[in-house]
């Protein structure tokens, strides 16, 4: 099954490194992926996949089904698509939709009666947005088994993971008067910079790997007048969920407090939150021993590597995930620069597409196949991820 999977993907090579050059040429950003999820609707109705869009509310997600034939567990490709402003493709999110399609079309040729279902989930927003956690909370995941995807980057790696992050802006009012009659006015900036000590006291009192950043980015328009207007834009990041909401409690206290000092008002705006990632290593073995016979070799992420954030985590604390990477530059290349965005339409970018597609199909066939690979693949979710899920 796995050699009729890789000559299948061959036999579409033309259709995949097609799409992947579609959506690269025509970069959209979160929420406005119209174009990206009709190139790839189209491609997936040709070969025979239902796609409803769109999806729990938001127009440039998608589900595609292909018919059922037997019962059996339920497996998602998840596929990304969305552009970085200003900057086009340089996550190389057109590899990821790819690749998605791809395996899901592979497998679904393969196979006469599939054990199962194959869906593909096409997940708009994940740079900026949370499409991935407002389709987990509206129940796009709910009858689904197991989830993968693959992201582009400079190494073959699985097993990565990934930490909890969001993004806070905060806003205190004042009210304006001359700088000689300060009594007569309530300073914005006083109760800003208290802010920003309370918090640098607070951080002392935070676990290991809690982060925070942040920039004032309005302090006032002159010296000479009392400020009635600042703002500040945060990102805190934590090893968990849990442990972000605890950082957020205290942005709130401190907020209060700051602004009570001057008799101030504060409005905080919260986006969605990022969960961890939880990789399922059990999977990501299977996965690495099909790379390997595919030529490539896949390592364990190093632990000692800064790790980023991605909505892929809140899918991974309700079921058995993968998020694995095909290398499609060297180590010099950053992911986010331009020549990353080039990366992701060359010769090595192109092949990654083909390899990831197999790679994804086979070790779906293996879950389909193998009951064993199934319920180690459960049973390490339910030791190793389920505490983290309230």
């Amino acid at each position: 099954m796995h050699s009729q999977i890789r000559k299948i993907v061959e036999e579409l090579r033309s259709e995949l490194l097609g799409l992947s050059h579609s959506i690269h040429a025509d970069p959209e950003t979160a929420f406005e992926e119209h174009k990206a999820v009709a190139f790839q609707k189209e491609l997936l109705e040709k070969h025979g996949f239902k796609v409803e869009t769109p999806l729990c509310d938001l127009p440039t997600a998608y589900r595609a089904s292909f018919p059922r034939k037997k019962e059996g567990p339920v497996v998602a490709f998840i596929a990304e698509y969305d552009a970085l402003r200003d900057i086009g493709h340089a996550c190389g999110h057109n590899i990821i939709a790819s690749v998605a399609a791809g395996a899901a079309i592979a497998l679904s040729k393969a196979v006469a009666e599939l054990p199962g279902e194959i869906l593909v989930i096409g997940s708009p927003a994940e740079e900026s947005g949370g499409g991935k956690v407002l389709l987990v909370e509206r129940g796009a995941f709910r009858n689904v088994d197991f989830a993968m995807m693959i992201h582009p980057g400079t190494e073959n790696l699985y097993g990565r993971g990934g930490i909890a992050a969001t993004h806070v802006d905060v806003e205190f009012f004042g009210r304006a008067s001359h700088a000689v009659e300060p009594r007569k006015g309530i300073n914005a900036l006083t109760s800003m910079i208290e802010y920003f000590n309370s918090l640098n006291g607070l951080r002392q009192t935070w676990d290991k790997g809690h982060v925070l950043t942040g920039i004032i980015t309005n302090g006032g328009k002159a010296p000479n007048v009392v400020p009635d207007y600042t703002s500040a834009s945060f990102v805190p990041r934590s090893p968990t969920k849990q442990g972000l909401l605890l950082i957020l409690e205290d942005m709130e206290r401190a907020a209060r407090s700051a602004a009570m000092l001057t008799g101030a008002e504060y409005t905080m705006k919260y986006d969605v939150v990022y969960a961890e990632r939880h990789p399922n290593i059990v999977l990501g073995e299977r996965f690495r021993d099909n790379m390997a016979q595919l030529g490539e070799t896949a390592v364990f992420a190093d632990a000692r590597i800064p790790l980023g954030s991605s909505d892929i985590g809140n899918v991974s604390l309700e079921l058995p995930t993968i998020h694995e990477y095909i290398a499609i530059a060297d180590d010099s290349t950053t992911s986010h620069s331009d020549r990353f965005r080039e990366a992701a339409v060359s010769p090595r970018g192109d092949e990654a597409v083909l390899i990831g597609a197999k790679a994804l199909a086979m070790t779906a066939w293996d879950v389909f196949s193998d009951s064993e690979l199934r319920e180690k693949a459960i049973a390490e979710y339910r030791e190793k991820v389920l505490p983290f899920r309230s």
